[in-house]
């Protein structure tokens, strides 16, 4: 007997939903508006709408894989990524979810969360909805961001094109450092202090906003930009590839690591290509703009390197020719989503 609101079918295990399921469900929607610029497809994380004041637009993502500044890291993550379109965060809504018997500083420091994440990034909390509701078991934060950009200057993960340079901006697995320093610690004895404390502070040094590099990489010409989080690096590139219909060639050597989040990895036993990498920012110029922006985006104070190079075909390889997989799963939600 299938219990209550679970289903029949395959079960799914936690994370982002399978590829090709994904690929089915969004293949059923109907054919979009005109006003529609950048709609939902695999590997773009927000909208594009016209409108009269130029090109609204808006992103969701909830935060489920750690309760532990979920708050503070729905308004970065979406913010990300409405600014890899090369528009300005402004206007977040969050819907705020907690199980029964949730005590009133839980949501007290869930608010404080968003008050601090919104003013540290000039975007305005607007709206949203708030819950306690036995359908959680810890606060989950569901938040969508809102953004302006100018009429046709929108920059999308699909701008991809054969010869293009990809560069990856500030290293990773930043996010995932911080979530699994503080929700695996049963497994990190055996490292050392500074190390571990630098993970768990990773949330704050080097932080997960890309919003500031992204809209810099767009206004220096990027012809496409695309923020990993699940799926971690690896799973950036694919979606990069993926969305744009190409290949793309990782020199493994120029890959910018986090080296407590590569520590922790280490220790739990994940894959650093794996694992959350919010915080990280790949960018696609043409050949000609490349170097120019590598040299500006280093001269504004953002770790940047060539990774990797776009040509015609499919997948994610480094130099040798050897594929680099697409994971099934994320690491974070391997160990610790059950």
């Amino acid at each position: 007997m299938v219990g209550a609101g679970t289903g029949g079918g395959r079960p799914l295990p936690s994370g982002k939903l399978p590829l090709e399921l994904l690929t089915r469900l969004l293949e059923q929607l109907p054919d979009p508006p005109a006003e529609l610029l950048l709609g939902a497809r695999i590997g773009e994380d927000a909208c594009a709408i016209e409108v009269p004041a130029g090109v609204l637009v808006a992103a969701a993502d909830p935060i489920t894989l750690t309760s532990e500044d979920a708050a503070r890291l729905s308004v970065v993550v979406n913010a990300n990524d409405v600014a890899v379109t090369g528009a300005v965060p402004r206007w977040f809504l969050a819907v705020v979810l907690v199980p029964p018997g949730t005590g009133e500083e839980v949501v007290q420091r869930l608010f404080a969360g968003l008050g601090a994440a919104t003013a540290e990034l000039g975007v305005h909390l607007v709206g949203g909805h708030t819950e306690t509701t036995p359908a959680v078991n810890r606060p989950v934060v569901v938040g969508q961001m809102l953004g302006l950009a100018a009429r046709g200057g929108v920059v999308t993960t699909g701008g991809l094109e054969p010869g293009d340079v990809v560069l990856q901006v500030r290293p990773a697995p930043i996010e995932g450092a911080a979530v699994l320093a503080r929700d695996a610690w049963s497994q990190l004895a055996g490292l050392d202090e500074a190390t571990l404390a630098a993970a768990r502070a990773a949330l704050d040094d080097p932080g997960v906003s890309v919003v500031e590099p992204a809209l810099l990489a767009a206004e220096l010409g990027a012809r496409a930009l695309h923020d990993p989080t699940e799926g971690g690096l690896a799973g950036g590139l694919h979606e990069l590839a993926l969305a744009a219909g190409v290949s793309i060639r990782v020199d493994r050597e120029a890959v910018l690591w986090f080296e407590p989040g590569l520590a922790v990895c280490r220790a739990v036993g994940a894959d650093p290509w794996s694992t959350l990498a919010s915080g990280t920012l790949l960018a696609a110029f043409a050949p000609d703009l490349a170097e120019p922006a590598l040299t500006a985006l280093r001269q504004a104070g953002h770790r940047a390197a060539r990774l990797g190079l776009a040509e015609r075909g499919a997948g994610v390889s480094d130099e040798t020719g050897e594929p680099i997989p697409w994971p099934d799963r994320d690491e974070v939600a391997r160990l610790l989503g059950g």
